[in-house]
């Protein structure tokens, strides 16, 4: 009988050399696994990087997992020179959400989430503002209010790490309006995604969608990306756009862009979730 149990993820990369993928498949078949779905790429077939990204099937795998990392680690690692990640798929991520007052992201992740169109459970939600407490509990999540004054953002940002440190895998920036610190990424130890306007840089700071509408601009979209120290200059996840118009008002254009960061950053989390999103420096491979 199969079930949810027996699947497994292995995210495999590094220098692209021949046999790499006949080695993967050798070991999983020799451990009794059924390849299910495979995407692999490279940069370059001599001197490239090497992306791979299996869905196998293998009944008890939960008891057969070390067996099967101790065979990857020395035909992977330790012969090819090679990283990997071994994920069992019945294994929800852990999503926090960080959230200021706009509330259109937030919202369509925890609906989504409700709704299993997204694997993952979010075992709190963090703002600094209060505002959309109400919002949150509705769906059964914890809220914490963590205010972030300018002259105490160490302190606030202590206080986020304090709740956040070994309790989740992942955290989301749903137009969550502060600045992360260096320190605060190094310390959380855990990839950070954050969602902004398409406008960057040419419209920086506030009023964006004004200043674009008095520019004229015919496309509205959204970029979803890894945080770094480097301010909206992480590895990018995906990108959309829609189509605007001269007819189309301030507010229309700050809607239509809403829509977008909403499907994007939707998007992101659940490749992410999915073990299909692949960092290579600042760039990424999209499974």
């Amino acid at each position: 009988m199969i079930v949810a149990e027996d699947y497994g993820r292995l995210i495999v990369q590094g220098a692209d050399r021949p046999g790499i993928v006949s080695s993967v498949s050798a070991i999983l078949a020799g451990h009794g696994a059924n390849v299910v779905a495979l995407d692999q790429s490279t940069s370059d077939p001599a001197g490239g990087r090497f992306f791979q990204r299996t869905v196998f099937h293998l009944p008890d795998l939960p008891s057969k997992l070390p067996a099967l990392g101790e065979a990857l680690d020395v035909r992977l690692v330790d012969e090819l020179g090679l990283t990997y990640r071994l994920v069992e798929a019945r294994r929800h991520k852990r999503v926090a959400i960080l959230v200021s007052k706009m509330d259109h992201c937030l919202l369509d992740l925890l609906w989504r989430q409700r709704r299993g169109e997204l694997r993952m459970t979010v075992p709190m939600v963090i703002s600094n503002h209060p505002d959309l407490g109400d919002d949150v509990r509705r769906f059964g999540i914890p809220f914490f209010h963590v205010p972030v004054e300018k002259e105490r953002k160490a302190e606030a940002e202590k206080e986020q790490l304090n709740l956040l440190k070994g309790n989740v895998d992942l955290v989301v920036l749903a137009r969550y309006m502060q600045i992360l610190s260096g320190g605060f990424l190094d310390d959380l130890g855990v990839p950070v995604i954050n969602i902004h306007h398409s406008f960057l840089p040419a419209f920086m700071g506030a009023g964006p969608y004004q200043r674009a509408k008095e520019r004229g601009v015919k496309l509205v979209g959204a970029t979803a990306h890894y945080v770094t120290e480097d301010l909206d200059e992480g590895p990018i996840i995906e990108q959309d756009v829609i189509r605007v118009s001269h007819r189309d008002s301030a507010r229309d254009l700050q809607r239509r862009g809403a829509d977008v960061e909403r499907l994007v950053l939707s998007r992101a989390v659940s490749w992410h979730c999915d073990d299909r999103v692949i960092r290579d420096g600042n760039t990424t491979v999209v499974f």
